[in-house]
């Protein structure tokens, strides 16, 4: 979910004083189900990663080992996702894109993103408080 979803939500929920219960729970509904499907996708790209991670160490191993051909694994991995240079691809392309991600990472590991507001203070949902009726 996006952040300006939950911006809108947020606006929607601070305007509506009068909100019927209803229209709170499909919301929560929704918010449910947007995390369950960013959990889904989270948990694809750690197993995504993982076999990545599985094929290089395999390559760098075989190739300690003086295997003939050492990036078997890495090749069958690429070629699993659709991501092995196909013939005739730019070779200069794909060495400057891993050029440029790699600076990219190097300056994010010097600073860090922020992730609090620009005041300094961290934001909460809240919501408004009422007493019950004795």
């Amino acid at each position: 979910m996006a952040r300006s979803e939950f911006d809108d939500i947020r606006a929607h929920l601070a305007a509506a004083e009068a909100t019927h219960a209803g229209d709170l729970l499909q919301v929560a509904r929704t918010l449910l189900e947007d995390l369950e499907h960013a959990r889904m996708r989270e948990a694809t790209l750690r197993a995504y990663y993982l076999r990545l991670l599985t094929a290089a160490r395999a390559t760098v191993a075989a190739e300690i080992t003086g295997a003939t051909e050492p990036t078997t694994f890495l090749k069958d991995e690429l070629a699993k996702r659709g991501q092995l240079p196909a013939e005739g691809e730019e070779v200069h392309r794909i060495l400057s894109d891993a050029r440029t991600a790699a600076a990219l990472v190097a300056a994010l590991e010097q600073s860090p993103m922020r992730t609090l507001s620009p005041g300094g203070r961290v934001h909460r949902c809240a919501g408004v408080s009422r007493s019950t009726p004795n």
